[in-house]
């Protein structure tokens, strides 16, 4: 087995009480790296057709990168996956943190589950040993309390991923929550847990991860950490926060669910910009092996709003969703709500995004306080965003609707609320607007986890990897697009944290770290490859459960259709056919359903896959 994997899947029958251990296939590893890559090739191959997310055929898992417990610089995420409930396809989420870490030092490269346990349980990994508990006394409570009971039983150095009542009341929009705030919140993956009744996974271990050269990789990331720039310093200071106001002000971010604009309906953001942020935060932290520590925790809440100290500072998607998208320029209410999502285990992406579409339906008649149960759901309201917030982790009252996400509440609601229901095929779209950066539109419409801001565009940061194109036409950009949306796969693949990779001056770093971690004589071309192949693999895994490119719709208002009559996007129409087909071409996709071809599923070595599809 090459360096940098542990060499062990763990497989968890939920259904029959049953643990084994499977060997890491080393040419799987190389052809998917890890995380999603290697999700997406398992899940394909041994997942059921047609399962149902939320029954016991959904296969679900926790998968590291080769970078994960190892001297590589940031090699700190983790990332679940499992068919999504609210896309119906391929789902993952990923988080940071130490849990990638201690899962390799409990002896695994990744932990997939397989049916339902009868009653809630959890699983507890120590150096290699694996044993189903019983979880009866943690159902119910908070993901706050459940790690710290799990920490009382079985010391302060165990790892911890787990739900919260959100993900156990089969909310759609349910993450998995790791250290009181660290993420992983897309693709309703919490819910899937919940279905299972597993309420958490607990790390225990010291075993070491090997690596291939240890003095080599030493001596590269002395090398990489002086070379480290870009924004890291203001990273270092406000985390993410620091673009909060500026991306408000470019037309970036939402405005009162997409339909408004800041010149006019929010025109001072400096209330939750990042020095209110930073006014109420009490220090800095980091993830596992990470130089930048980007992350605070906060002080106590004071004023109206109270909240513990400890509580995990609000981040810039957080901020505007829950923020500039409600109208709410209340930052301790902010501070409140993402607190509260922490603790029942929601995303705080989806869950702006609901508040926003719950408030437009409002003002708009389409629901009323006899709906509601009196909760004045008034843009601008930061009560009414902190209620429905708890509301959506308690499944209680209109948020027993509403925690399901936008596309199924709109459709129990009826009356035209679909027209305020901001999605892709089921997934709240994040806080960034294609009119500002027209590569959005192809990401959100192409990517096999359809709305997702952390895939990569022609946009990439890294220097001498893309061609040079002109950003301000929309055709001949799917080359661009294509390269650097596959050498993201490959990073997110890897373990490494997208925002520490971004300060570094080259896109060689994944490949230079690879080499003296697993031993392979690795380039980065052949990791566009990888990421080409990953990519295919999760479309792929869509395709079989009947998703089409062309069922993935975005609203008009992140088009510009019609265009903003006034500030910086003023005149903007985004022509996301043109992007779209291009991107399609280079990909070998076909322009309609994104389904490859066969001569480019044989040529990444899927031809399997390609037989499997029919094509």
């Amino acid at each position: 087995m090459a360096r940098g994997y542990m060499g062990k899947i763990l497989w968890v029958d939920l259904t029959g009480g049953k643990l084994k251990d499977e060997p890491l296939d080393e040419t799987m590893a190389r052809q998917f790296i890890g995380g999603y890559g290697i999700g997406a090739r398992i899940l394909f191959d041994r997942m059921k057709k047609g399962a149902d997310p939320l029954g016991p055929d959904n296969i679900f898992g926790f998968v590291t990168g080769p970078f994960s417990g190892t001297p590589a610089i940031s090699g700190t995420r983790f990332t679940v996956v499992g068919k999504s409930p609210l896309t119906g396809g391929w789902g993952d989420a990923n988080s940071g943190g130490s849990f990638a870490a201690w899962l390799k030092f409990a002896g695994y490269d990744a932990v997939f589950f397989t049916g339902i346990s009868k009653k809630p349980v959890y699983l507890l990994i120590d150096n290699g040993k694996a044993e189903i508990k019983d979880a009866a006394k943690l159902w119910g409570k908070d993901t706050y309390e459940t790690e710290d009971i799990i920490k009382a039983e079985h010391g302060k150095d165990t790892s911890i991923a787990c739900i919260g009542p959100g993900g156990e009341k089969l909310a759609r929009i349910a993450g998995i929550v790791h250290l009181k705030g660290s993420v992983a919140a897309r693709s309703g993956l919490g819910a899937v847990m919940g279905s299972k009744r597993l309420k958490a996974v607990a790390l225990k271990g010291n075993m070491k991860v090997p690596v291939a050269d240890e003095k080599g990789l030493k001596d590269l990331r002395a090398k990489y950490l002086a070379a480290m720039g870009g924004h890291i310093d203001i990273l270092r200071k406000f985390g993410t926060t620091f673009t909060t106001v500026p991306s408000i002000e470019s037309g970036d971010s939402p405005v009162k669910n997409w339909e408004g604009m800041a010149i006019k309906d929010f025109p001072n953001a400096s209330p939750i910009g990042a020095e209110a942020v930073a006014e109420r935060s009490q220090k800095r932290i980091a993830c596992y092996q990470c130089p930048v520590g980007c992350e605070a925790i906060m002080k106590a809440g004071s004023g109206e709003y109270k909240y513990e100290a400890g509580s995990y500072r609000p981040e810039y998607e957080t901020i505007v969703m829950l923020g500039s998208n409600c109208l709410n320029n209340n930052i301790e209410s902010i501070i409140k709500a993402n607190d509260i999502c922490n603790r029942y285990g929601i995303d705080t992406i989806s869950a702006g995004a609901v508040i926003a579409f719950a408030m437009e339906c409002y003002e708009k008649g389409i629901i009323t306080k006899k709906d509601t149960g009196g909760l004045d759901l008034s843009w601008g309201n930061h009560k009414a965003v902190v209620a429905l917030a708890e509301q959506m982790g308690k499944r209680e009252g209109i948020g027993n609707i509403m925690a399901d996400g936008v596309k199924m509440a709109a459709q129990k609601i009826g009356k035209g609320a679909k027209e305020c229901a901001m999605h892709v095929g089921g997934q709240e779209v994040p806080g960034h607007n294609p009119i500002a950066t027209s590569a959005m539109a192809t990401t959100y419409l192409t990517n096999a986890t359809p709305a997702r801001h952390t895939q990569g565009s022609e946009e990439h940061h890294n220097k001498g990897l893309l061609p040079d194109v002109n950003r301000q036409l929309y055709s001949g950009r799917g080359e661009a697009h294509a390269r650097g949306s596959n050498f993201q796969h490959a990073l997110m693949c890897s373990g490494m944290c997208l925002f520490v990779n971004s300060a570094f001056p080259t896109a060689d770093v994944i490949a230079d770290f690879m080499r003296p971690v697993t031993g392979w004589d690795i380039t980065t071309e052949e990791l566009v490859k990888t990421g080409e192949r990953i990519e295919n693999m999760r479309q792929a895994f869509n395709l079989r459960e009947g998703i089409s490119l062309s069922q993935f719709k975005i609203s008009n208002r992140l088009l510009g259709k019609p265009p903003k009559a006034a500030g910086p996007t003023a005149g903007v129409t985004v022509d996301e056919a043109t992007l779209v087909k291009d991107y399609l071409k280079v990909m070998g996709w076909d322009e309609k359903t994104g389904k490859p071809s066969r001569k480019k599923l044989e040529e990444l070595g899927l031809g399997d896959v390609a037989k499997a599809l029919k094509l």
